[in-house]
């Protein structure tokens, strides 16, 4: 399998697109060669950031890649909308903290789960979520 042409965007705009685009990552990174338990942590991870696009915005989507550094492998997902943005990302990043009836945990609980994480979030203009993986 050629690992230089996996990137795949999904649509995230309702609830059923979370389920795929935390599919389409979990497919993506087991053909990658991560383990079982890392396959769970991506799933979850997708499924927190791509909840965060269908509460919070009128949609958006989440780009997967396959991702080289050196001699590794790893998983990029980068998720963006064009919603309100974040008003205050450090609290975002607090667990607890929601806007809306959830635990807060999405975020923060997503940066726990991978190696990488950045959120870019601007009032008016959306946000981009970056996450990576590498295989150990």
């Amino acid at each position: 399998m050629d690992l230089n042409r996996t990137n795949q965007a999904i649509p995230v705009i309702h609830d059923t697109d979370i389920v795929e685009a935390r599919a389409a990552a979990r497919s993506l990174a087991s053909r990658v060669g991560f383990t079982e338990t890392d396959l769970v942590l991506i799933a979850s991870a997708v499924s927190e950031i791509a909840r965060n696009i269908v509460e919070y915005t009128k949609g958006g989507e989440v780009i997967l890649s396959v991702i080289h550094n050196h001699s590794r492998l790893g998983l990029q997902v980068i998720a963006r909308d064009q919603g309100p943005g974040i008003g205050d990302l450090s609290l975002a990043m607090k667990d607890g903290y929601s806007t809306s009836r959830s635990l807060g945990l999405g975020l923060p609980g997503s940066r726990r789960l991978m190696d990488e994480f950045r959120v870019e979030s601007a009032i008016g203009s959306g946000t981009t979520v970056t996450m990576r993986k590498w295989l150990a």
